[in-house]
């Protein structure tokens, strides 16, 4: 069983930043992909960003690419999102998932493990 929990979501203003934590269980960490994933009311899960077991491969939407990083640091069992730049329509719940694999990409059905998310809010 796996647990992530997230953190530093909040309300922030257009063009400002925030910085997404997300704190893993488990002995695996290192062996999995993570990914970040949002969803806005009335809108289906996007996945924002991706990255690979060893933190050398990422992948991010279109929509938050040049904006957003992903990041882990294993020995810390943690993945972050750096979120710059930060647009109204990037008001969403923000969910850290646990891909099946060394590598989740894009496709939601890669992910098998979700947080209960956090609350970013960007305000115009």
């Amino acid at each position: 069983q796996v647990q992530l929990v997230e953190s530093g979501g909040g309300l922030v203003q257009a063009g400002g930043s925030l910085r997404l934590s997300c704190a893993a269980s488990g002995r695996t960490f290192s062996l999995y992909g993570m990914g970040w994933v949002r969803q806005a009311p009335g809108k289906e899960r996007e996945l924002v960003a991706a990255i690979n077991w060893s933190g050398d491969t990422t992948s991010y939407a279109d929509s938050v690419k040049g904006r957003f990083t992903i990041s882990r640091v294993n020995a810390e069992n943690t993945v972050y999102l750096q979120m710059n730049s930060l647009k109204p329509e990037d008001t969403a719940v923000y969910y850290c998932a646990k891909a099946r694999t060394s590598w989740g990409g894009s496709a939601l059905n890669s992910y098998d493990y979700w947080g209960q998310g956090t609350q970013v809010t960007v305000s115009s």
